[in-house]
Formats: C-alpha cells, sequence, structure tokens
C-alpha cells in the first residue's frame, strides 16, 4: 500500500484552508512539453492523491481544453481529495492558435461554465485570471468573479503574472488569496521592495509558485538544447537556445553540487530553495511520472542549511528571457 509523504502546509491566503507547500502542476501532461501519454498520467494523477499531493493546478487554455478533460477522468473518482486550481484569460481557437486575453465579464462567466463543464465538478476551489487584460478594468473581472463565489461555483480567487499595482486594486474589490508567478532559482523577478513578492505579504496572499525547477532545466536532465524532442515548446525558448543554454548550464552544475554534497536530488535542491522565500510561499512543480512526484513531495521537507543557502543565493538568474 502507497504511504503518504507527510509535508508541512501553509494556508491559503487569509482562510484556515491548509495547503500542502508542494503540489502539482499539471500543464505537461497535455501539451508543451512533447507527445503526451494519457494512460501514465491518470496513473500519475492517482498517485499524486494517493502520497498526498492534493493541490492541482491546470487551465483551460491547456490543450487547449484538453487537460481540463484529463483531470476529469481522475476527479470523477476522487473528486473529494483534490484542491483544484484553474485558468482562464489566454484566448485559444479551436486549432490551439493564441488569440490573445479576456478579462471581459461575460467571458469571466462563460469560462467558468466551460472549465466545471469539462473538469466534471460543481465548483472550482481556485479560479485565477491567467493573464491580465489591458483593455479592461481589473475591478470589472474581479467583480464577475466575485459573482462565482457568490454562487457557490468557485471557492476563491487568483491573479498570475500581474503588477503589484493591480493586485492591490484587485484585492480592494475582493479578496485576494493567491496570486501565481514564475519563481526559482533562475527566476527571481517577483522579489525585491515594491514587487509583487511584497504585496502579497502585505495583503496575506499566498503566491504559488510555478516552474519552480526552470521548466525542468534546474533538474539537471538536459546537457544540450538537442536534448529536447522536436515538438517540445522549449526548444523555442530563450532561456533553452544556443549560448543561453550553455551559460544556465554553468547554474545548474552548483545546484546539482550541493545535491550531491547532501545526497539528494538536484530538484530537491531547487524545490527546497523555493519554499524558503520570504512570505506564505507554496509551489507547483509539474511532471507526468510518478517517481518524479514522489521525489518533490520529499522536498518540502528538507531544510538546506544557511550555508547551501549562501551559495544559492549568490547564483545568478538565468541567461534570456522567460518568454520569447
Amino acid at each position: 500500500m502507497t504511504q503518504k509523504i507527510e509535508q508541512p502546509t501553509r494556508t491559503l491566503g487569509q482562510s484556515s484552508k491548509a495547503l500542502p507547500v508542494v503540489g502539482l502542476g499539471c500543464m505537461g501532461m497535455s501539451e508543451f512539453y512533447g507527445q503526451a501519454d494519457e494512460s501514465r498520467s491518470i496513473q500519475t494523477l492517482h498517485h499524486a492523491l494517493d502520497i498526498g499531493v492534493t493541490h492541482w493546478d491546470t487551465a483551460d487554455m491547456y490543450g487547449p481544453h484538453r487537460n481540463e478533460i484529463l483531470l476529469s477522468k481522475v476527479l470523477g473518482e476522487r473528486r473529494q481529495e483534490v484542491f483544484l486550481a484553474t485558468k482562464f484569460g489566454i484566448v485559444r481557437g479551436d486549432n490551439g492558435s493564441f488569440k490573445g486575453v479576456s478579462g471581459h465579464p461575460d467571458y469571466v462567466r462563460q469560462s467558468c461554465e466551460g472549465s466545471l463543464k469539462r473538469l466534471g465538478v460543481d465548483h472550482i476551489d481556485l479560479y485565477y485570471q491567467h493573464r491580465p487584460d489591458p483593455s479592461v478594468p481589473i475591478a470589472d473581472t474581479i467583480g464577475a468573479m466575485s459573482r462565482l463565489v457568490e454562487e457557490g461555483k468557485v471557492g476563491a480567487i487568483g491573479l498570475s503574472e500581474c503588477s503589484a499595482d493591480t493586485l492591490r486594486q484587485a484585492h480592494s474589490v475582493h479578496p485576494i488569496s493567491a496570486y501565481q508567478g514564475e519563481l526559482s532559482l533562475w527566476t527571481r523577478v517577483h522579489e525585491g521592495a515594491g514587487n509583487v513578492q511584497e504585496a502579497c505579504a502585505e495583503l496575506g496572499i499566498t503566491f504559488v509558485a510555478y516552474s519552480p525547477l526552470g521548466r525542468g532545466f534546474l533538474t539537471g536532465s538536459f546537457e544540450k538544447p538537442s536534448d529536447l524532442s522536436e515538438n517540445d515548446w522549449r526548444r523555442t525558448n530563450p532561456r533553452f537556445k544556443d549560448e543561453n543554454f550553455r551559460k544556465n548550464l554553468a547554474l545548474v552544475e552548483v545546484v546539482k553540487d550541493v545535491a550531491t554534497q547532501r545526497g539528494i536530488t538536484a530538484a530537491q535542491v531547487a524545490l527546497a530553495w523555493t519554499i524558503t522565500r520570504p512570505g506564505n510561499v507554496i509551489t507547483i512543480p509539474g511532471t507526468t511520472k510518478a517517481h518524479r512526484v514522489t521525489e518533490n513531495a520529499k522536498a518540502a521537507s528538507i531544510a538546506l542549511t544557511a550555508q547551501e543557502l549562501e551559495r544559492l543565493n549568490a547564483l545568478p538568474q538565468a541567461s534570456g528571457a522567460r518568454y520569447g
């Protein structure tokens, strides 16, 4: 019988809801990182619940739509075990084309209804605006999201990749429980005075760190760009290309060295570092493999030493832009 992995927990926003510090990002199970394997992903999702990784993160644009449908095949049996987060706002065509962003109130409701149907659930625990829409006042978008809370279709509201000012404006309309942003050893753009992490700490908002493993780079799995499959989105990412790739390998070598000296994996070092960041931080590393879910969950209880943290904190951020 699979045993639960005991993780520290942190509360969601100003609520009493406790979440494990390491959850599961589900995007790669359906798109972007090479060929998807639905059967393996379903096994991985069941395994995640078996060991206590109960916070799952998806979005309507992953697939598009296929990721939510994938999760529904497990949620149908085990909905009560999952803290379910999904996102709206990045608009895609049926052929997968990217058509921009929308925060229009009508689109908020339309998107929520679509996600509820695809996921096969009657409520979403945490509903994010995936990206801000500069053409729609944030108060209008949050107003529409708050009505979903009032109706019981959504439990809590989150924002992703917006500015600190936008976060504060949104929070003045309705309590924001979570902010989702990229945070890892090679991405620290949200840290510092006046930045989003400071706003989260000030307002009591949980910071949910996505891509804590640098889209897999920080695990030490890649030696050259050709290690990625032809249909892997990362081949187009500046950090995985040419000279940037070579420079970033030097950063990973330090992570691997710390891991070797501790007898743990590079991924566990990267995750342990992420959850030590200031504020109420939890993280959602993505994987399609059950044994990686176990490895990641065990990182939650690893305490890095002061010397290790000093060495890791001294690393430069990644060479290359986050997106192309």
